[in-house]
């Protein structure tokens, strides 16, 4: 992921890239010769000579790393999960408030075309369907599937929703891996709105599809293929007593590069002082709820939420 980040910032006029670090000498060299800067192989070595970074390294590393940049007053764009626990989240949230630099979370889904389309559109979910499904693959299993697939929908419907969780049920297993790889979770919120909500990495197929429904309108986003469908009452009748039905399709197939929107609107925080569109804050608050999940699945019990979720 990593040399694709890479990639953009070597892409776009408003940044330079200074270097690419990786601990495997040969994937620096490689990455770095692709995108005609530097190769490192030790983070601190960048740290006097940048403004800006782009973390995409294993989670469990999120923590160290990005709070050393977040300390030294550089902006950060760390991917997701934003850390391995709460607590550690929210101290990068409490250390980037606290520095006044730009941290802004990885959740690449919200760069989608199809999701940016639907900010035109007014939203009050009353339910949520969601299935992120993918066949199984090595790289993303140093997390389960919540952190490394649920985790992208958590974020989308919080930000949908905009009311706390009140109550959740969850269920999963593991199946080729040794983290949880199949799961589903049913989020209740204080608006009376519920999500169910799937994740697989063991499916034969992929699909990336959220199904919203509300007073008078259905929408469905198709995330993979960048499509969008409203379907709302209109104001006529199709036939006496039914009412009319309007559909609006949208595809953006090419202009389908949410990393690249995602680098930019970085780029455009740090150079600009544009509002950060993915925050530190949105990024612990999907974390906490993945936790809950998580831990639900795994006790086999109720998990207490806490008010912040």
């Amino acid at each position: 992921m990593g040399s694709f980040h890479a990639q953009k910032f070597a892409a776009i006029d408003t940044a330079r890239l200074v270097a690419v670090v990786d601990i495997d000498e040969r994937a620096a060299a490689a990455a770095a010769e692709a995108c005609g800067c530097r190769a490192l192989t030790d983070y601190r070595q960048v740290m006097d000579q940048v403004e800006a970074v782009s973390i995409a390294v294993p989670t469990r590393r999120h923590f160290e790393i990005a709070r050393a940049f977040l300390d030294a007053g550089i902006h950060v764009l760390l991917e997701k999960p934003i850390a391995s626990t709460v607590e550690e989240a929210r101290s990068l949230v409490e250390l980037a408030r606290k520095r006044g630099v730009v941290f802004q979370i990885g959740h690449l889904e919200r760069f989608n075309p199809a999701f940016v389309d639907l900010g035109d559109f007014e939203l009050n979910p009353l339910f949520i369907e969601s299935h992120r499904v993918a066949p199984f693959k090595l790289r993303g299993t140093d997390v389960d599937v919540v952190l490394d697939l649920m985790i992208h929908d958590i974020d989308l419907i919080l930000g949908m929703v905009k009311s706390p969780v009140s109550s959740l049920a969850a269920s999963g297993t593991s199946v080729l891996s040794d983290e949880l790889d199949i799961v589903n979770a049913r989020l209740e919120f204080e608006n009376g709105c519920v999500a169910n909500v799937t994740s697989s990495r063991v499916s034969l197929k992929s699909e990336r599809r959220m199904r919203i429904f509300q007073p008078e309108a259905y929408i469905s986003i198709d995330f993979q293929n960048s499509g969008l469908a409203i379907h709302r009452l209109g104001d006529e009748e199709m036939f006496p007593g039914v009412p009319e039905i309007l559909r609006e399709e949208s595809s953006f197939e090419d202009d389908h590069d949410p990393l690249m929107r995602e680098i930019e609107a970085f780029v455009a925080s740090v150079r600009e002082g544009a509002p950060v569109v993915v925050s530190g804050e949105d990024g612990a608050r999907a974390l906490e709820i993945a936790m809950r999940i998580r831990d639900m699945v795994e006790s086999g019990s109720p998990v207490a939420l806490s008010r912040q979720a």
